[in-house]
């Protein structure tokens, strides 16, 4: 029984193979090959040749047919985007090959679009006119649209392409866009700050919450690359606060169920906050001393860690040892937390680096600036010893010139080991301007303004200006040009042309005008101090004097021609020009009238003025002024050459409101010495830091004495040097249409005669 039932099983086992072996053999010729191709035939093609198509195919007559090579010859076809379809199949010996054409396109068009304009769009997707239209391509198109949109933050938009058929194979492809409203930024919040509150941290970023006033603004759109630099920008708050393990764990965007904003969380450790522990100076350089190089650190021992005076003092000693004579030379901070104590224990240790000299400074971009403009502001030639600090320099020296857009600078190989090729590449932007201003100041009344002016004439740095200033109570007409670099010397030189008039009538009862011109140049000693020298030939009418106005006035009717020489010396290292936080200002002026003309006088005048920052956003200035100007070889002042204090200079005090005055007329008579002192406190009101609203307390002294002219032998002049003190507070917002002050002021000593102001307002912009 067992020998049947095996002689059973091998019976089906020879059956099945038997049968799987002719089931091979019957599909062998399909999938292996066949009967020889003897000719190929293509149909369907329009504008693609034959001999075009075969080339891409990989089968041939005379050879056999293969599935694999079909299979790559229509992959071949269709990378080429000229085919919607192919499709290949034998009849008999005749490999039949049928195409279908992608359209080309007429026209792309954009429809709804009104945020953005129709040719930046075009220069961004890949459709074009008298392309190959492909699907795929105008699929990547929206997506790339999409992106434009969602970059300004626009994440509503949507983007519909429609393609309208046309004859001879062509089409208008046209995007029907919906740009959406701008989905802004709702909430910031912050997870993990135990140390600052989430306010604080919100104003260390760049994003921020979308609020009414910030209409002109795009801070308070999502922007991801946004979110990376907010980032950073928490971690270096962060180390500058002395909490050397800090990290962002996480930064996550959600989009609002109903799209119409954004929900961002920064998730972070702020770790434990560190001092600094040991801070010294190590050096293998010959020569160097150590103590005079531990003077230059920006920190010391028991002070709170911040990385930004860790870079701060590297900076400082690159640049004091480069100063000394040594060109290669590498400051590294070698660092070490101590977790045990809570320090930062800071090496920086001064050693040789590599001996590398820069061989060549290529520059590109520049297509109308001419290539000598860029390489005088470099701080190093061809030639010179490679320096970080200085390539850092010259790169903010380009920057400060406002001619290009972008500036960067990197180092490349040279030639040699020793040799590295500096590659500066710029984007060169308009630096040509025509602005309309208008404003009102209680000095000046309404004012209009127009003025045109261009910074880098043909290319060669040369600022050329043309302007107009119309106001009611002043006038003023100029034209200046100037050379940063006369005779290719680091030395500037122009002239001014000038007109002007004003209404003194509520001051002194006259009115004056003046016209002449001036030479100028000014030279750099260093970064910080600049000496200014200038002539100017002026020629000044007082007119239109009321018949009540002082017998001193009076007498100053008429014409006077001023010669004058003067010279100015500064050293400023303030950090900015508006709403400084830090810095000093010293500058003194002297004049010398004479040799032509009919005015004889010396003039000299001083200020100074320092700002440092208490707390955040809290800064605190203490300035003064003083000058002095006297007639000589047997002359006398007039009113124009007199100093005249009040206003701006002494608020609390109307222009002129001080100083030697006619006490029948009440006129000003000006004065010949003078001095102002000021003290004065910005800080925040609580609002938005971005809205740039600050409120200011103060404290203004000063006075004016002293007769020139015929006021020295009148007897019904009052005078006196009695100082004048006044305090108030103000308001001053840097807005988008120009800067804005309103100062109340109350002053506390005064003379009888003085005129008195208690609010003083400005506002001035331009368009």
């Amino acid at each position: 029984m067992r020998l049947i039932f095996r002689w059973a099983v091998l019976a089906v086992v020879a059956i099945l193979a038997f049968g799987a072996t002719a089931q091979a053999q019957q599909r062998a010729p399909a999938a292996g090959g066949g009967g020889a191709i003897t000719a190929i035939q293509i149909e369907g093609n329009v504008r693609a040749e034959p001999e075009t198509i075969r080339s891409y195919l990989q089968l041939k007559p005379g050879q056999p047919f293969d599935a694999a090579a079909a299979d790559r010859s229509l992959k071949a076809l269709f990378a080429t985007g000229l085919f919607s379809d192919v499709v290949m199949q034998m009849q008999g010996s005749t490999l039949v090959v049928k195409v279908t054409e992608n359209p080309i396109i007429n026209r792309v068009a954009f429809e709804g679009n009104r945020k953005i304009e129709d040719d930046k769009l075009r220069d961004e997707i890949q459709s074009q006119p008298r392309q190959v239209f492909t699907r795929a391509r105008v699929q990547s198109d929206v997506e790339r649209i999409l992106t434009i949109y969602r970059r300004s933050g626009r994440y509503n938009a949507s983007v519909e392409p429609k393609v309208i058929k046309l004859e001879q194979g062509r089409v208008d492809l046209v995007f029907e866009i919906n740009e959406g409203d701008v989905t802004g930024v709702q909430r910031i919040s912050f997870v993990g700050n135990e140390h600052f509150s989430d306010g604080t941290l919100r104003g260390k970023i760049r994003t921020s919450e979308s609020a009414w006033y910030r209409f002109l603004s795009s801070d308070d759109r999502y922007d991801p690359d946004r979110l990376n630099l907010d980032r950073e920008l928490l971690r270096k708050f962060y180390l500058s606060e002395g909490y050397a393990d800090f990290r962002v764990v996480s930064a996550v965007a959600e989009l609002a169920p109903n799209r119409e904003g954004f929900f961002i969380t920064f998730t972070i450790s702020e770790g434990e906050r560190y001092k600094f522990g040991k801070v010294e100076v190590s050096t293998r350089f010959q020569g160097l001393d150590v103590d005079v190089l531990q003077s230059y650190l920006t920190m010391a021992s028991g002070d709170w860690y911040d990385a930004n005076e860790v870079e701060k003092s590297v900076s400082a000693l690159q640049d004091l040892v480069g100063s000394l004579g040594y060109a290669f030379v590498e400051v590294r901070p070698n660092i070490r937390r101590n977790k045990d104590n809570l320090t930062v224990d800071v090496i920086f240790d001064i050693q040789e680096g590599p001996r590398v000299y820069v061989e060549r400074i290529n520059i590109s971009g520049n297509t109308r600036t001419l290539d000598k403009v860029i390489r005088r502001e470099f701080r190093l030639a061809e030639g010179d010893a490679f320096s970080t600090a200085k390539v850092r320099r010259s790169q903010e020296r380009l920057r400060n010139l406002g001619f290009f857009e972008k500036v960067d600078i990197s180092a490349a190989p040279g030639s040699a080991p020793d040799k590295t090729n500096l590659e500066v590449q710029v984007v060169e932007q308009s630096t040509g301007d025509i602005s309309f201003g208008a404003g009102y100041s209680t000095t000046s009344g309404v004012l209009g303004d127009i003025s045109i002016k261009e910074r880098n004439l043909l290319g060669k740095g040369q600022e050329l200006r043309l302007g107009l200033s119309i106001g009611t109570l002043s006038t003023l007409i100029d034209f200046s040009f100037t050379e940063p670099y006369f005779l290719d010397r680091p030395m500037a030189a122009g002239f001014d042309i000038f007109r002007t008039s004003n209404d003194r009538q509520s001051v002194a009862s006259y009115s004056d005008r003046s016209i002449g011109f001036a030479l100028r140049a000014g030279w750099a000693y260093t970064e910080h101090t600049r000496q200014n020298v200038r002539y100017t030939l002026r020629q000044t009418d007082i007119y239109n004097v009321q018949p009540w106005a002082s017998y001193v006035v009076q007498l100053n009717a008429g014409t006077s021609v001023v010669s004058e020489v003067s010279e100015t010396i500064a050293w400023d290292t303030r950090d900015t020009r508006i709403n400084t936080t830090k810095g000093l200002l010293l500058r003194n002026t002297m004049a010398v009238a004479g040799l032509i003309g009919t005015e004889w006088y010396y003039r000299t005048t001083a200020d100074a003025v320092y700002y440092q920052s208490i707390f955040e956003d809290v800064v605190a200035s203490i300035g003064g002024s003083a000058g002095l100007v006297l007639p000589y070889n047997n002359s006398s002042l007039r009113l124009n050459n007199l100093f005249f204090i009040g206003g701006d200079t002494l608020r609390g005090f109307q222009v002129g409101g001080i100083g030697p005055r006619d006490s029948v007329s009440a006129d000003a008579l000006g004065g010949t010495y003078f001095y102002t002192g000021t003290t004065e406190l910005s800080f925040p009101l609580g609002l938005p830091k971005e809205i740039g609203i600050f409120g200011k307390a103060f404290v203004d002294v000063g006075s004016l004495w002293g007769l020139g002219g015929p006021a020295a032998y009148s007897n019904t002049v009052l005078t006196s040097n009695l100082m004048r003190i006044s305090t108030g507070v103000g308001i001053q917002w840097i807005s988008p249409f120009g800067p804005i002050r309103i100062d109340y002021a109350v002053p506390v000593q005064k003379e009888s005669w003085d005129k008195t102001e208690a609010i003083r307002f400005s506002f001035g912009t331009r368009f």
